[in-house]
């Protein structure tokens, strides 16, 4: 069986973005999300 993988939405993207902003840590920003630290990692390379 495989993973079932899920997209950041835009409203999760901004929020990344003001937390990033605020220097929450990436650990903190996954665990209220709900998503991995990795993809969390990987959008604020890939945007900001």
């Amino acid at each position: 069986m495989g993973a079932i993988y899920t997209q950041l939405s835009m409203q999760e993207r901004r929020r990344i973005e003001d937390w990033w902003r605020a220097k929450v840590p990436v650990a903190e920003m996954a665990r209220a999300l709900k998503h991995y630290k990795s993809t969390i990692f990987r959008d604020i390379k890939r945007n900001f």
